[in-house]
C-alpha cells in the first residue's frame, strides 16, 4: 500500500536532499563470475542522505517507507568524529524519490533529471515526420 506523503513533507525532503544528499548515475565496468569472468557496464544508480542526526535519518525512512537506513561504518573513525547515519535507496526505488522531489529540488535538479531520463526517456521524434494525431479533430 503507497503512502500518503504531504506536499510540506516532500518539500523539506527535498531540501534537506540538496543540502545532505549525493546522487550517483553512472556506469561501471562490473566483472560477472558466472559467465567466464567477463566484465560488463553496469548502470549504478542511487540517492542517498548522511548526516550526523539519526532521527532525522529515521524520519526519513518512515515518511518514504521504502530504501534503507543505517549506521555508516568506517574502517577507523576518529575518536573526535561524530557518528553517521545512512538513508538510501537504488534504482527503481531512486526513481520514485527523484519523481517525488523533482518539483522542488535545485542544487542537485540535473541528477535528479539523469536518473529520470534513464529509466523514461523522452520519445524521439523524426523532425519530417508528421503527426497525423493532430489533424483527426480538423
Amino acid at each position: 500500500m503507497a503512502k500518503k506523503i504531504s506536499q510540506t513533507d516532500i518539500a523539506y525532503l527535498a531540501g534537506l536532499f540538496d543540502g545532505e544528499g549525493c546522487v550517483t548515475c553512472k556506469q561501471r565496468k562490473t566483472k560477472r563470475k558466472d559467465r567466464g569472468n567477463k566484465v560488463y557496464d553496469q548502470w549504478y544508480i542511487r540517492c542517498e542522505i548522511n548526516m550526523a542526526d539519526k532521527a532525522a535519518i529515521e524520519w526519513i525512512q518512515d515518511t518514504l517507507g521504502f530504501g534503507w537506513s543505517s549506521e555508516k561504518r568506517y574502517y577507523k573513525r576518529p575518536a573526535h568524529h561524530k557518528r553517521q547515519w545512512r538513508w538510501a535507496c537504488g534504482y527503481r526505488d531512486a526513481l520514485k524519490f527523484a519523481k517525488l522531489v523533482w518539483p522542488y529540488i535545485q542544487v542537485k535538479l540535473n541528477k535528479i533529471e539523469l536518473i529520470i531520463d534513464h529509466y523514461e526517456p523522452a520519445p524521439l521524434e523524426a523532425p519530417n515526420v508528421v503527426n497525423l494525431e493532430k489533424y483527426r479533430d480538423e
